[in-house]
């Protein structure tokens, strides 16, 4: 995880929590006494038989399950809420995680080497118990080390009770000295060598045999085929300072990413391999501070990553990427600017609050770039350097948005996913967990149909149709967003190659509170409601902030 927010302490006395709670309700009431604003009128067409394409199920994907934790109410709501993929690996904590051992340094608290929940052979066990259905994301460890043993921890809880502080992050695991006055600096390093072991290619793949193996485990490779190329490597001069203390060749991360690709193909032919997992914007174009040296001026990371993948599997005639994957940590602050960023991956025209990176696309640095559009460009250079053919697809997985409210979280994560199944995507894992997204995944993932098919929204920027039918092509869901912070919008949904007849039941996400709301899949807060169509149109009204569903079946 690449994190743009600090962690925040709130103290709050009793007299002003009543005196917040008395305003919050004051803003409550005068909410609802608002008149709603209505806008104008949006036509949505769909073409029932355009555009058709398999929505991928690890669309509806998170991170980091706690499966050894979970309890069975908890698996039920995973089950009953469609969770399909779950990233199991634990972001930063992944890059030193020693498979034989169950042992991981933990780079953003001290380094310390903990047991805990480290033990992957549990969790996929735990997982594929209870959640036979989904797909799981592990990771293959490059740097060259992994934690070795946790006797030169450095005793957090004797130095402030295992409090957090902005010194979390220095590097005391092996004997060091914290620094006091805070920061990422200690006073004096501790010794990596002490807490840290070599780790080769070869050892990395191990896990395959152990966990596939004849002798091995039993594991349902068919569930467990997403393995990830480490995790940022593109920031371990910052996450992993222990052992990179300077910024890694880039020659030399690819040397060792084609090795471990190679060796972990030949143990399983069947593997999905997931990289280069950049942190955020600056890193899809740059490795390290800056794009990439050629010969003849400079080449952003990204592109240069897939040219070299494209040479070295001519070359060897193996296949080492199956799933290009990127994370992203947004700045967006309002609800206005949130509920868009779903148009940075595939949307030629939108100019993103975030154009820093992109800016080195062409090599130097234009200042007037200020389009994303960063899966777009993706897939405009696997075709260039590996031709229409090349079967690589795309995966996000990790993001993290403010949380300004539940709705203004639904919203957006309802848009990543109509957008993401639209454009193909494979992989879509968010990072943060909030409010809203429970009942949006619940949405998506149980009431869509498999495959997506075309739709178009004359007010794309506000409202949009997201919709998918099934094999038969006699059901289909209709899921509508409206963006709107503050209009409604009456939508005409006008539907080719799909007949339509009586009233179809509607299901919305509206106003949804503070406090969790996703239960199961009959107990939540979705909105029952029908509609008629007419003229094999149906009309309805969008409230602002809002997701509804229209679930429609052919006229016989």
């Amino acid at each position: 995880m690449y994190s743009i927010y600090p962690q925040l302490e709130y103290r709050i006395s009793q007299q002003e929590l009543s005196t917040m709670r008395i305003r919050l309700a004051t803003l409550a009431l005068c909410a609802a006494l608002s008149p709603v604003t209505f806008a104008d009128n949006v036509t949505v067409q769909i073409d029932a038989d355009g555009g058709k394409k398999l929505i991928s199920r690890a669309l509806y994907g998170m991170n980091n399950s706690n499966a050894e934790s979970l309890t069975d109410t908890d698996w039920q709501r995973f089950r009953d809420a469609g969770v399909r993929m779950l990233r199991e690996n634990g972001g930063n904590n992944s890059t030193k995680y020693n498979w034989q051992l169950h042992l991981s340094s933990h780079p953003d608290w001290y380094n310390n080497v903990y047991a805990g929940n480290n033990n992957w052979d549990n969790r996929v066990a735990l997982i594929q118990e209870n959640l036979p259905g989904a797909d799981t994301m592990w990771a293959f460890q490059l740097i060259g080390k992994v934690a070795a043993t946790s006797a030169y921890n450095f005793n957090d809880w004797e130095f402030n009770q295992s409090q957090w502080w902005t010194g979390v992050a220095q590097n005391l695991a092996g004997g060091g000295e914290p620094n006091l006055d805070g920061g990422g600096e200690a006073l004096v390093e501790g010794d990596p060598n002490l807490y840290l072991m070599d780790w080769s290619p070869a050892d990395t793949v191990g896990i395959l045999d152990h966990w596939f193996g004849v002798n091995g485990l039993g594991v349902r490779r068919g569930k467990a085929k997403y393995w990830s190329m480490d995790n940022e490597p593109g920031i371990w001069v910052g996450t992993h300072d222990d052992v990179v203390k300077e910024q890694t060749p880039v020659e030399d991360f690819l040397h060792t990413y084609f090795e471990t690709a190679k060796k972990a193909r030949a143990k399983f032919p069947g593997i999905k391999i997931t990289g280069p997992v950049p942190a955020n914007e600056w890193q899809w174009y740059a490795w390290g501070g800056f794009s990439v040296p050629q010969e003849q001026g400079f080449m952003s990371w990204m592109e240069y990553f897939i040219k070299r993948v494209s040479e070295e599997q001519r070359a060897s005639g193996v296949r080492l990427l199956d799933v290009l994957d990127l994370h992203y940590y947004p700045g967006a602050y309002n609800a206005e600017d949130i509920v868009q960023l779903h148009r940075t991956f595939f949307d030629r025209d939108f100019v993103s609050l975030d154009a820093n990176g992109v800016k080195m696309v062409e090599g130097g640095w234009d200042d007037s770039i200020n389009k994303e559009y960063i899966f777009g460009r993706v897939n405009d250079w696997l075709e260039e350097y590996m031709g229409p053919d090349h079967g690589v697809t795309l995966g996000l997985t990790e993001m993290c948005v403010r949380n300004v409210n539940p709705m203004t979280t639904a919203i957006w994560y309802a848009s990543m996913l109509g957008t993401f199944a639209d454009n193909g995507v494979e992989i879509f894992t968010p990072w943060c967990w909030n409010t809203g997204m429970w009942e949006t995944l619940h949405l998506f993932s149980r009431y869509n149909k498999p495959y997506r098919v075309a739709s178009s929204s004359s007010l794309e920027e506000f409202v949009s149709a997201y919709s998918s039918i099934n094999e038969a092509e006699d059901a289909m869901t209709v899921l509508l967003v409206n963006r709107s912070t503050s209009e409604t919008h009456t939508a005409t949904v006008a539907i080719d190659d799909f007949p339509l007849d009586g009233p179809y039941r509607t299901l919305r996400l509206h106003n949804l509170p503070g406090e969790e709301t996703f239960v199961s899949h009959r107990d939540n807060a979705l909105e029952k409601g029908t509609v008629r169509a007419s003229d094999n149109t149906v009309t309805l009204e969008l409230p602002p902030l809002s997701v509804t569903a229209i679930l429609l079946k052919a006229r016989p």
